[in-house]
């Protein structure tokens, strides 16, 4: 009777087991099922007419959501398109925060129900991450991996993650095993394989999302656009007038005059890789 019941004991402890999910064992198609509808992918047109794509988050509310400040520092107009085909206007930019690459910006009509969850607590070293995004124009695609190391970038700390990230992915969420934005992916390491970063959630608590929404237009003529990061290339146009989407060496020097005696932040794209110069401009400008 006694082993009988310790059989009988131990196998339904083991049903009990089976039946019942891990802590933090959520399936990755799961994760992706519970964020996708609160992801967009955005098409860009700047002021030169080129197109391009990136990524953004339904985060701050219902017609509010947040990409990376490169993907639309230039905007003439942006769209945005859900997983589910609904496609929608991109009114304008409600707040930017250039030297933390955060933008948030303002759809023109409200998705209820759909808003991400927000976890604003830095994650640790080793966790697993999830990347939602539009690589190379690839829209809602997932990849993973983990938090590589939580490193202080700019003054402020930022997750590098190992998850693969391409062009198109900037602007999108970065999430944790409960399907929660952990962070915004903004930049990759150059000569690197999946080294990529991204801004922490809690820098969203930053932007200020009860002013109105700037019109593109208007946004463009206002001071202190950053030349942050470079905006996303993709296969809906090839960018700039050289191919690299900066308009060649002389109207980046141009635009450094511009910014004597100001701390900024440059990007050299080469081979689908970013590397990130951050300097002050002498005041005497450049030589």
């Amino acid at each position: 009777m006694c082993r009988l019941s310790r059989v009988t004991l131990c196998a339904i402890a083991l049903l009990a087991m089976v039946g019942t999910p891990l802590q933090g064992g959520t399936k990755p198609e799961d994760i992706y099922r519970k964020a996708l509808p609160s992801v967009m992918m955005l098409e860009v047109e700047n002021h030169k007419g080129e197109r391009f794509v990136g990524s953004a988050v339904l985060a701050l509310g219902d017609d509010i959501a947040v990409t990376a400040w490169h993907v639309v520092c230039d905007a003439r107009q942006v769209w945005a398109t859900f997983s589910d085909g609904q496609r929608v206007a991109v009114t304008g930019c409600i707040d930017k925060d250039p030297g933390r690459d955060l933008a948030a910006i303002r759809l023109e009509k409200r998705f209820p129900k759909r808003k991400a969850t927000l976890s604003l607590e830095l994650q640790p070293v080793a966790a697993r991450a999830y990347v939602i995004g539009a690589p190379k124009g690839y829209g809602f695609s997932i990849s993973d991996g983990l938090i590589s190391q939580v490193r202080r970038v700019d003054g402020f700390s930022q997750y590098q993650v190992s998850c693969p990230i391409s062009l198109g992915n900037s602007g999108g969420p970065v999430l944790n095993e409960r399907g929660e934005v952990i962070g915004i992916a903004s930049w990759t390491k150059a000569d690197a394989q999946n080294v990529s970063f991204a801004i922490p959630a809690r820098e969203l608590t930053r932007l200020e999302v009860k002013r109105p929404a700037v019109p593109w237009s208007d946004l463009s003529k206002s001071a202190g656009l950053s030349p942050a990061r470079g905006s996303e290339a993709s296969s809906l146009a090839a960018r700039g007038t050289n191919g690299n989407g900066n308009g060649g060496l002389a109207e980046l020097k141009a635009r450094l005059e511009q910014s004597k005696g100001k701390p900024v932040t440059v990007i050299l794209r080469e081979n689908g890789q970013e590397e990130k110069y951050s300097f002050t401009v002498p005041a005497k400008g450049l030589k």
